[in-house]
Order: structure tokens, then sequence, then C-alpha cells
């Protein structure tokens, strides 16, 4: 009886763990509501992201304060992060007892590995649809996108699989900000479009040195001519222009090929010589923008105010800046009558509930956020770029744009540039597969380039069987040889609620401990009924 109890005992606590631990596949698959229950209040969160910039949170405040108004019987507590793989992190671990926030700041590669729990993050292409509450709503209380309104390329990037997991809220490029002064002394012309042969070539011209060892460039003992603030992005956009692989919607790991291993081998080249560095390796390149000892720096749009002489946002004194004029261009090209580069920004998902009130009251913030008010306000504070139509065209953000350099602030001239940059580039603009996993082939990529440039500072030499090792290394290191697996066999990922090895070994060592415990409780209690 003793044997049979425990055993009875254990497999209780063991289902309780696992279910506990895995709450998600106790979610109902959301639909919504025939009208939202205005007669309930419903508190939700809101998980954003900004650069330490106060106008951005007074932006997010604003819209919360706003919605608010319109709808009373809803309030939004807003969290801060300052770091897009903190929230990612968060939301792992919250996912597991239903604690995740109702709607979240986020990319389309972490979404995917939320998927991996059943009815996690909300389908949104019926919600869009609905026509009370979906994309301009009858029953909306605010001037909604319509969906014919969205940029489509953003909202396409959305998409994982066959469905739409989340909109677009702010979308960004890279460009390149180039010192005009530095490239003009060196002898030549800042051209309609740069390619890599330009950049390679320029930044090794300028590697020359007086005989105490100063620069003759800009006559100090520091100089990095070309810096790449995201490696990930470098190797990422070399691939997709020059047409190689990278990786398929399948997952199928496409990066190690002949192209990958040659572009290593020019950054190599390039980094012994001390003409090319990257954010991890030295620092932000916009720092050495400012402090004249950089000539290309590559950074997001959204980067902009901390880029130029006069920018308003800069980490450096501004007895240290030095006085050039800033140029802002598209990135390096391969073929620049075919340019290519990358999409990003984020994107926000809405998370699923017991309460499909609680998810309409979720859903109604996130669209809250498309409207003009938000979308325009929000663009204006970095090189961002509005994900609808209706704000691009807007009277409002017309102006902003007609009005660049009347200050070194709101209308500073370098980052209205940047704007304009990704506006005539949507349609050159791509974005990578996404499936669970892709965020770690995305790091991957960054240390590919990562590891050559410190190799070859360090003395090592960069040849083929560098390469090899650099291949197992790194393969070894994000577990690429293991992505593949854990894919479905055609594009959407397989949705199959299981948990990581890691996860199940631990579940079941709580699971015997707390039965153990279990099971001396019940002997012990027998033991006491026996004695008396």
């Amino acid at each position: 009886m003793k044997k049979i109890l425990c055993a009875f005992i254990s497999l209780i606590l063991m289902t309780s763990v696992f279910t506990g631990c895995h709450g998600s596949r106790g979610l109902e698959a959301f639909r919504m509501p025939e009208t939202f229950d205005t007669s309930k209040n419903y508190e939700i969160t809101f998980w954003a992201k900004n650069d330490t910039n106060k106008a951005q949170t007074e932006i997010y405040a604003k819209a919360a304060e706003d919605f608010e108004k319109l709808y009373p019987n809803v309030k939004v507590n807003i969290r801060l992060y300052t770091d897009y793989g903190k929230i990612y992190n968060d939301v792992i671990t919250n996912i597991a007892t239903q604690t995740t926030p109702n709607v979240c700041i986020t990319y389309p590669d972490h979404i995917a590995t939320y998927l991996t729990g059943v009815n996690v993050v909300v389908p949104l292409d019926e919600v869009f649809s609905d026509g009370k509450y979906g994309l301009g709503g009858s029953e909306l209380r605010f001037d909604g996108v319509k969906y014919d309104e969205m940029v489509p390329e953003f909202l396409k990037e959305c998409r994982i699989g066959d469905e739409t997991y989340a909109v677009p809220y702010m979308r960004s490029t890279e460009a390149c900000y180039i010192n005009k002064n530095f490239v003009e002394a060196l002898g030549y012309t800042i051209p309609e479009t740069l390619t890599w042969d330009f950049v390679w070539e320029v930044s090794e011209a300028a590697m020359k040195k007086d005989a105490e060892g100063n620069f003759l460039l800009n006559g100090q003992k520091v100089l990095i001519p070309f810096i790449y603030k995201s490696s990930d992005n470098m190797m990422i956009t070399y691939l997709r222009q020059a047409d190689a692989g990278y990786s398929l919607p399948d997952g199928t790991i496409e990066i190690f090929n002949d192209t990958t291993f040659s572009f290593l081998k020019e950054i190599s080249a390039h980094a012994k010589s001390g003409a090319f560095s990257t954010f991890k390796i030295s620092g932000y390149p916009g720092n050495f923008l400012n402090a004249g000892q950089c000539i290309f720096a590559i950074d997001s749009t959204a980067g902009a105010t901390w880029m130029g002489a006069e920018a308003p946002l800069m980490d450096i004194h501004r007895e240290s800046v030095a006085d050039f004029e800033t140029v802002v261009t598209e990135i390096p090209q391969i073929d620049p009558s075919h340019p290519k580069m990358i999409s990003q920004g984020p994107s926000v998902c809405v998370f699923n509930k017991k309460d499909p009130q609680e998810v309409l009251a979720s859903w109604l913030f996130a669209q809250f956020l498309l409207t003009n008010e938000v979308q325009n306000a929000y663009a204006m504070t970095e090189g961002y770029l509005p994900v609808t139509k209706k704000a691009q065209d807007s009277a409002e953000y017309k102006d902003y744009l007609a009005r660049a350099g009347e200050d070194n602030d709101k209308y500073y001239y370098v980052k209205i540039e940047a704007s304009k940059l990704l506006m005539r580039n949507i349609e050159n603009t791509f974005t990578t597969p996404v499936f669970n996993g892709s965020a770690s082939l995305r790091d991957a990529s960054s240390q590919l380039i990562e590891n050559t440039a410190k190799a070859v500072r360090r003395g090592n030499t960069v040849d083929d069987a560098f390469m090899q090792n650099l291949e197992k290394d790194v393969t070894s290191l994000y577990r690429l040889d293991q992505l593949s697996k854990r894919q479905g066999t055609g594009t959407k990922p397989e949705i199959t609620g299981k948990l990581p090895t890691e996860s199940k070994v631990l579940f079941i060592v709580l699971g015997i401990a707390w039965a153990g415990i279990a099971c001396a409780y019940v002997t012990k209690k027998i033991k006491n009924r026996k004695a008396r």
C-alpha cells in the first residue's frame, strides 16, 4: 500500500511540475470576443526597450496615458529594458509560469523561439481582419491604421511560416557615416554608391604614419579607418549582396561556404593592418568618428543622433570632437546597381492569456502604438522610419523631413538624412529567414568575423586550416549542427510544446525530490496511526 501510494503521489507531483513549468499547454487558442467588456478593469504590462533616451521613455509614457484616457478600464504598466537580449531571456523564463508580459517589443527571431510553446503568442491574421477591433476597426476609440496603410515590406517581416505574429513598430537599416574631410584629404571623392573595394582602398591609404608614430591623416596616435558596429549584419549583408548562402526557412544552415571564407580572409588582411575593426573589439564607432579617429563608421540609422561633429548625443567630451563634415550613405555594396541592405528594428507581439478580454485589451494597446501620434513622435527621436504609410505621408512627418538642419536636436540633419536613406531604399531591404534557432545563427555569423579579426591581432595565420577550425568551433559553440534537427519539414516552425532536454532533467529531479518528501511524510503518518 505504501509503495502504491508513493507512486501515485509521485505521478501527481511530477505531472503538476510539468504542467506548472510549461503552463502554456493549458492555454486555449485566442478567439476575438464579440465585444470589449468595459465593465471590468484590466491591468496589462508592456515590456519596451529604449537606449536610455528620455524622449523615447516619455513617448511610451504618453502613449500609455493617452490610451488609458480612451479606455479608462485598462491600466498599462511599462517595464523598460536597455537590451533586447534581456527582454528575450525574461520572456523565455516567464513562459513556463504564464507570467509573460501582455505586449512586448521584440524581434521575429525571438518570437520563433517563443512559438516552441503552444498558444504562447497570439497569431494576428484573423485579428487584423476583425471588423470591430482589427486594423482600422469600427469600434476603435482612436484613429487606427488600416491594413493597406501599413508598409507591406515591414509587415511581411513579421510573418513566421504561414502566420503573422507581430506588427512592426519602428524600422531602421544600416548607414555608413563618413568623415568627408578625411576622404578628400586622401585624394578621393565619395562615390554615389559606396563599394567594398572603395572602402578597403581608402582605409588602407589612411594607415601611413610619421616618424613619431602619428597617423599623417589626423596627427593622432589612434586611427581606425573602418569600424562596423554589428558584425553579424556585416556578414549577413555581404552574403546577401553576393547571392551566397546563409540559411533556409526550414532551418538549413548554409553560412559555411566559399564566399564566407573568402570574405573572412579579406577581413583578416585589413584587421591585421589595423584598417578595420568592430564594435566588440575596439568600441563604439561613433566615438571614433566624432573624435576624428575613423573615416567610415557603419551603424544603424537609429543611431544617427550619435554620429557627427554636431551630434546631439555622444559619449566623448566636446573638446575631443573633431571638426568635419558628415556624409550619410548606403553601406558598401558589391553591385552598386542592385543595392541590398538589411531591414531591422523592433516589432510588437501580443501574448496569449487565459482571459480573451485581457488579450483584446493588449491588442488594442499594441494597435494604438501604430497611430500617427506615436509613430511620428518616436521616429523623430532617432533615425527611425514610421512603419505605416499613413504616418509617412502625414503633413507632420513631411514637414519634419523638410526642416533638416534647422537645429542640432530635433532637426539634426544627419538624423533626418538617415531616415531619408531608408525611405528611398525600402524596396532594397531584406530580412533573414526566421526559425527556432535563427537567433543563434545570427550570433554565429558575428562570431566568425570577431574570431577572425582577433586571431590576426594575436599573430595567428588565417588560412584554410584556420577556417576549418573556426567552422568547427562556431558550430559547436552555437550548436548549429542541431538547429536543422529541431525544425519541421515545411517552412512553418514545428510547434511541439516540448521542453529542452536540460529543463526536462531538472524538472524530473525536482519531481523525484518532491515525491520523496511526500513519501516520507505519508510513511510517517502511517507509522503514527499504527502507533496509536
